[in-house]
């Protein structure tokens, strides 16, 4: 089995950068509005906050802490240093450069963004109720993790699950109300953006080692 990143068939880089580059768009025109009106939700996230409320049920709420417990602070990083040390082992090296890289940008950019828009949560939270609403930071960093895992190994079971976990997380993070609905729309822009743009760097940098690899020996 073959290391995900010495597959011949990759995909051309100038995609991915412009759906990075989208994301971080969206991101910031989030960011400049919401920080507006920080104290106040808009409509779509009252209607939202509402209906996830109002449909509350014991086996909602076991299904909506399963993703919010998995996808807190420690548990995450847990999982992200897993996942790291298990490429390692398998001598990956490129894939678990990708992955770390992934992870530790999200959080150097989740985290303190969070505390600059210093958005105010639901009062009805059942989680957090620090005022570090957007951008969701389960969400941003569980997104980050699967997309970088989809354009590693690009089968279409990677791009499934990780669709469901990260769609899954950000609705735990509504149900719970921890999160109006557009922290979590910030929060997959921006675990998009990192899982893209960590995974493009990157490869850049290995096809260019490769390439001078390959110039440097003799003929």
């Amino acid at each position: 089995m073959q290391p995900p990143h010495e597959r011949p068939d990759l995909p051309r880089l100038i995609p991915v950068i412009v759906g990075a580059a989208a994301a971080i768009v969206a991101i910031i025109v989030l960011w400049v509005v919401i920080s507006v009106r920080r104290d106040q939700p808009f409509p779509v996230d009252v209607w939202w906050h509402d209906l996830m409320v109002d449909n509350r049920t014991d086996a909602g709420l076991v299904l909506a802490w399963i993703p919010g417990h998995l996808g807190g602070p420690v548990l995450a990083a847990a999982t992200g240093l897993v996942v790291v040390a298990v490429l390692l082992i398998l001598r990956w090296w490129w894939a678990a450069l990708t992955v770390a890289t992934a992870l530790v940008l999200c959080i150097a950019i989740a985290a303190p963004l969070a505390r600059v828009v210093a958005r105010i949560r639901p009062e009805d939270s059942l989680a957090e109720e620090v005022h570090t609403s957007y951008p969701s930071g389960h969400v941003a960093f569980a997104t980050a993790l699967v997309t970088v895992l989809a354009l590693l190994f690009r089968h279409w079971i990677w791009w499934a699950v990780g669709a469901v976990w990260a769609i899954w997380m950000a609705w735990s993070r509504t149900y719970l109300a921890a999160h109006w609905l557009t922290d979590v729309i910030g929060g997959l822009f921006l675990g998009v953006a990192v899982g893209i743009l960590s995974w493009a760097i990157v490869e850049t940098i290995r096809r260019r080692r490769a390439s001078t690899s390959e110039e440097s020996q003799p003929a």
